[in-house]
């Protein structure tokens, strides 16, 4: 950005340093609140000041909205005026488009699933976040749910949790999520895996570390050990690997999603968004052609002031913990929530308080 220059009175001088101070100071701040900081998967929305009516009409009109709040009803969890806010991200494997089909495998597998949930909870002064991830094979019981076509669903026991989404829908996810934590949920966001896919191209892709050697035919990952740089096929692979990492379940890649969810959020941080408003609404519009929220969220102007309200979150300081899980003793593919750490761990994340360490282990590990 070029600034005009003029030779300051000498009679001025302490004002004039006074008032360039204070307008780099105001031009920094415009800066870091005009860089938007995407989550989860995230992913929310990148905007910039400025932009042209006919872009945000054709960003705003990618969003779909979903209305969690009707659909749920009274029967949630308090919301009380000093836990922060929570959201719910999930990673939809929906094969629906030719584009999600050729991702991955996709040919093989029908429907959609929650691949990736994430309960993310930003305490409040949002200078700070804790993103839990609930392994898609865990146990749950299935509340009572409404159908997008009116009809009831039953609750069910002993129900695999990424199951919920093909079965009833997200807001049935969401309460499934309420009931299962007490954690009131403020917020859905839903990105599907060719949208993940759009979005790494669109930042230039994402520099990982990997520990081991990950070969897994399943995905088509295929990583020597060592630093990475990974477009967004590869990424897509590597959030999704499970056979190539632990004992081959859906734990193992749990460690790797954390990951790479903080090597994401970092590449986007780091860019000159403003230097480059091109980039900037290729990002842009890759993040929200594939991005489902509900109502609060639905909208370009709503995403870009929660996200802006996110901006003094630093990804480095973001905690990744897995819901404490045990393996179920009738099968051992499948998990359950570990009492009392999940309980423990929810009661914090209730309660905006310190989550106990003893709540961060998992007697079921993948290894």
């Amino acid at each position: 950005m070029s600034h005009n220059e003029s030779t300051p009175d000498p009679r001025s001088s302490h004002s004039a340093s006074r008032a360039g101070g204070r307008g780099r100071k105001k031009e920094r701040k415009r800066r870091r609140g005009l860089k938007i900081t995407l989550g989860v998967l995230l992913v929310l929305l990148l905007a910039a000041g400025g932009t042209a009516y006919w872009m945000y009409q054709d960003l705003d009109g990618n969003i779909k909205g979903v209305d969690i709040n009707k659909a749920l009803g009274e029967d949630r969890p308090e919301k009380l005026p000093t836990t922060g806010q929570n959201l719910l991200v999930l990673g939809s494997d929906s094969r629906a488009g030719a584009e999600n089909k050729e991702l991955g495998g996709g040919g093989a597998v029908s429907g959609a699933r929650s691949d990736t949930a994430l309960v993310v909870h930003i305490p409040e002064g949002r200078t700070e976040a804790v993103a839990v991830s609930i392994p898609r094979d865990t146990l749950v019981t299935r509340p009572e749910c409404v159908k997008s076509d009116g009809s009831a669903m039953a609750s069910a026991e002993r129900v695999m949790f990424n199951s919920v989404y093909s079965q009833v829908g997200p807001a049935c996810v969401v309460k499934t999520v309420e009931k299962m934590s007490g954690v009131r949920i403020d917020h859905y966001l839903e990105i599907n895996f060719a949208g993940f896919k759009d979005l790494v191209d669109a930042i230039g892709g994402v520099t990982v570390k990997v520990e081991e050697p990950i070969k897994d035919k399943a995905s088509g990952l295929d990583l020597t050990a060592g630093t990475h740089k990974l477009d967004g096929t590869e990424s897509l692979a590597y959030v999704r690997t499970r056979h190539g990492i632990g004992d081959g379940s859906d734990l193992g890649r749990i460690g790797l999603q954390q990951q790479f969810l903080l090597a994401l959020l970092t590449e986007i941080k780091s860019q000159d968004l403003l230097g480059s408003p091109t980039s900037t609404y290729k990002i842009a519009n890759s993040a929200t052609k594939s991005l489902t929220t509900d109502e609060g969220l639905a909208s370009l102007t709503s995403l870009a002031e929660f996200a802006r309200s996110m901006n003094g979150v630093d990804p480095s300081t973001m905690e990744t913990i897995m819901l404490p899980v045990a393996y179920d003793k009738q099968d051992p593919n499948r998990v359950v929530a570990a009492e009392p750490q999940a309980g423990d761990l929810w009661k914090a994340i209730r309660k905006d308080g310190t989550i106990p360490e003893s709540a961060k282990k998992s007697p079921a590990t993948g290894g």
